[in-house]
């Protein structure tokens, strides 16, 4: 089975997929958990530019194409093998990212970039897409206080302009209403502890788990 998780900036997928795979590992389930851009040697070296302030000349269509590279080594050196070993694969973020950002932040063609895409990752699509949904106001502040406490940096994807995220944001939610069987929507406002059950209750359902404690 193949989650990926999406969210505007500060919609705490990370944290949900820690608890997640924890969960699901205690079940008996084969779990690896990966990012994009990175999640192997060439794919963190591309997620460097990418998030680099330096390359703020990138043009969107270089990005595109950038995300796009990382994802094929992704897809064929990590996501697909585990898979094919009946694994589960927990991704935050795939290729929905590349129709949110690039395609409704910047918008670029959102059909030349689903044949990018599908290209990139040999038609591999999620079981499960898992889409915590925050204000983008909100999520971008968590994001400034936890850059500020971990001494992180703000990167360059998150310093785009507000309306960019808006953009964002909106492509996500038309994206989730036109497949909602794929998608799972989810308020990334209430707490931590509520958002980690409405994702079990679907994985449960999909994998025919027993819930158990949350």
């Amino acid at each position: 089975m193949f989650i990926a998780f999406e969210g505007p900036e500060g919609s705490g997928k990370s944290t949900q997929i820690m608890l997640l795979s924890g969960w699901v590992r205690e079940r008996g389930l084969s779990v690896l958990t990966t990012r994009e851009p990175g999640g192997t040697a060439i794919g963190d070296r591309v997620r460097a530019i990418l998030l680099d302030h330096a390359a703020s000349e990138m043009s969107p269509q270089a990005e595109v194409l950038l995300f796009s590279a990382a994802r094929a080594q992704l897809v064929s050196e990590v996501i697909r093998p585990h898979l094919e070993a009946g694994g589960v694969v927990l991704c935050d973020r795939f290729a929905d990212s590349t129709m949110a950002y690039q395609g409704y932040g910047h918008q670029l063609p959102l059909d030349k970039l689903a044949t990018i895409t599908e290209f990139a990752t040999g038609g591999l699509r999620p079981d499960l897409v898992a889409y915590l949904d925050i204000d983008v106001q909100a999520g971008l502040r968590r994001k400034q206080q936890h850059a500020q406490d971990d001494a992180g940096q703000w990167n360059r994807m998150e310093a785009k302009a507000l309306a960019f995220h808006e953009r964002v944001r909106a492509g996500y939610l038309a994206m989730a209403a036109a497949d909602p069987a794929r998608w799972l929507v989810v308020d990334a406002g209430q707490r931590v502890e509520d958002v980690q059950g409405h994702l079990r209750a679907r994985v449960a359902e999909m994998l025919q788990l027993a819930i158990g404690d949350r």
